[in-house]
């Protein structure tokens, strides 16, 4: 049986979250059919566009993202504490960009005066929307909502779009967070539709390659802030070089024509995670084959377990094989 999403999300455990879409039936709704012949492309750019512009409105930020022909990964951050930082204007200014809001909300924003007794009523609302624009699945839904209604219009069609809700997997700590960007980021290279990372079309890893030749960051996806420090500013926990340097490597390795091997001089970000070569290529090429659920050190997925009330550590085998 399926998991539900309140069980699966912990922010006591970890912000970062892994998230699938699948198009119905696996069809090749956002790329080209080979039976058809018919070519949907452009559709991947409706998906990456409107995945880093509710970024501007939630308080989640993109790790990474690989928008593939019949399905997409997302690797999401979720920002707790900037969202509860938000005055009660900004809340309801970022909600009403998203929704109408009711009668009372718009009258705050346009500065009308509140009368006492529906004051409290207001701010009841204010922190439903608060709690909403922190939550992924409000996210996905205007996401995969969007995205389904604008293919269906071009489509004249209706019905689904997507198979069923996403899907999702907590990132529990480091070594579980790298593996997944990168497994997620070299989505096109595994598929063969891409030769290299950096030339890989709608994912991070192409928009991160295009900023760091300019000595910048992407501005809407999270940024690299190098390894872990007393004083952390937001963003993740590696140096971008790093990153880069191993995703480069990863893609030489696991392309199918030939035979994938990482030396004994592996990049600095597998040394400081712990992380042997052989399973790190491994993790980057089957990490959802291998893990269903929660991933993370045998310690933190305890934690996590006994936190979220699941009697049965999925994954723990593996994870203490892989990550260890």
């Amino acid at each position: 049986m399926t998991t539900a999403r309140k069980q699966l999300i912990s922010l006591t455990d970890t912000p970062y979250y892994h998230c699938i879409s699948r198009c119905v039936r696996r069809a090749f709704l956002c790329g080209e059919d080979k039976n058809t012949g018919q070519n949907f492309n452009h559709r991947k750019g409706w998906v990456e566009e409107k995945l880093l512009s509710l970024t501007q409105v939630f308080a989640i930020d993109v790790c990474a993202y690989a928008v593939m022909s019949n399905h997409t990964h997302t690797v999401l951050f979720i920002d707790e504490d900037t969202a509860k930082g938000w005055s009660t204007k900004e809340v309801l200014e970022r909600w009403h960009q998203l929704f109408k809001g009711t009668l009372l909300t718009q009258q705050y924003c346009c500065g009308d005066e509140i009368p006492d007794y529906l004051m409290s009523s207001l701010l009841e609302t204010v922190e439903v929307y608060r709690s909403r624009l922190m939550d992924i699945s409000w996210f996905m839904r205007l996401l995969n909502q969007s995205i389904a209604t604008k293919a269906n219009k071009e489509d004249n069609c209706t019905g689904h779009f997507w198979e069923g809700r996403f899907k999702s997997q907590a990132l529990l700590d480091e070594a579980a967070l790298a593996a997944c960007m990168a497994y997620v980021d070299l989505n096109p290279v595994r598929a063969n539709v891409a030769k290299t990372p950096e030339s890989s079309e709608n994912t991070s890893v192409k928009q991160r390659v295009i900023s760091a030749r300019k000595a910048t960051q992407p501005t809407l996806l999270l940024p690299f802030i190098g390894n872990p420090r007393q004083t952390m500013p937001k963003g993740l926990p590696f140096e971008l070089k790093d990153y880069l340097e191993l995703i480069e490597l990863t893609g030489r390795c696991i392309r199918e024509d030939k035979t994938g091997y990482i030396d004994k001089h592996q990049p600095a970000l597998l040394t400081r995670l712990n992380i042997k070569p052989e399973n790190w290529l491994t993790l980057s090429k089957d990490f959802r084959k291998l893990f269903h659920g929660a991933v993370g050190h045998s310690d933190v997925l305890t934690d996590y377990c006994e936190h979220k009330g699941l009697k049965r550590r999925a994954n723990v085998n593996r994870c203490t094989k892989l990550l260890a």
